[in-house]
């Protein structure tokens, strides 16, 4: 059965992931304009994330845009949007499930193999939430990489890779991590078996009794 500090490890690794999905789907620099042109003007920046759009002006002004309407959005930021969310739903029940079961707290009774299948349970929604946040952003990845190669895409509106992305890698990276080692409280029976007193063998048959 696993023991406190590598339940306790992988609970702060995972929580920190979850932080850094929030972080992730809340910051709009998903994708960032992109200076790969000769004709480029640099004299503002265009980011974009899954809630709004921001403009950046040279001389330091930014200005936000939410999003008017969700239905007239392209339908991979729908879809990373609805995997997000889930992400940090799941997240946030894996946490609440694990802190249950971890030998640290008291939450769950007293029962080490019941605690140690909530602890399990908790990490194996943790990987759930981690595997989620990764396709999100892997497939906005993917669109971002064949909108820049497309050559039916004009240069000035071409886009790149922004931090919100590596965010939401290592986040995910993170809980998956932290899910993994909590799962390795997968409960052990323990052996009841008690002292056992020696066999007593019976006397050899060819034995002689003598008077």
């Amino acid at each position: 059965m696993a023991n406190s500090g590598l339940q306790l490890l992988g609970f702060t690794l995972a929580a920190l992931g979850w932080v850094g999905l929030i972080a992730c789907t809340a910051i709009p620099q998903w994708q960032i304009s992109s200076y790969a042109g000769d004709n480029i003007i640099t004299a503002q920046a265009m980011y974009k994330g899954l809630w709004m759009e921001c403009v950046s002006q040279s001389t330091g002004l930014i200005s936000c845009k939410s999003y008017e309407s969700v239905l007239a959005l392209s339908a991979f930021i729908q879809a990373t949007r609805a995997l997000m969310v889930i992400s940090l739903v799941l997240g946030f029940l894996a946490m609440m499930v694990a802190a249950m079961g971890m030998k640290c707290t008291r939450c769950g009774g007293d029962d080490k193999v019941k605690k140690a299948r909530i602890a399990m349970s908790g990490g194996l929604i943790f990987i759930v939430a981690g595997l989620a946040a990764l396709i999100a952003c892997s497939w906005y990845g993917h669109q971002i990489v064949s909108d820049f190669y497309n050559p039916m895409v004009a240069t000035n509106t071409k886009y790149e890779f922004g931090s919100a992305i590596f965010i939401g890698w290592a986040g995910s990276a993170l809980v998956i991590l932290g899910g993994a080692l909590l799962s390795c409280s997968c409960p052990v029976r323990e052996s009841k078996a008690g002292y056992q007193a020696p066999r007593s063998y019976p006397k050899s048959n060819s034995a002689k009794e003598y008077v």
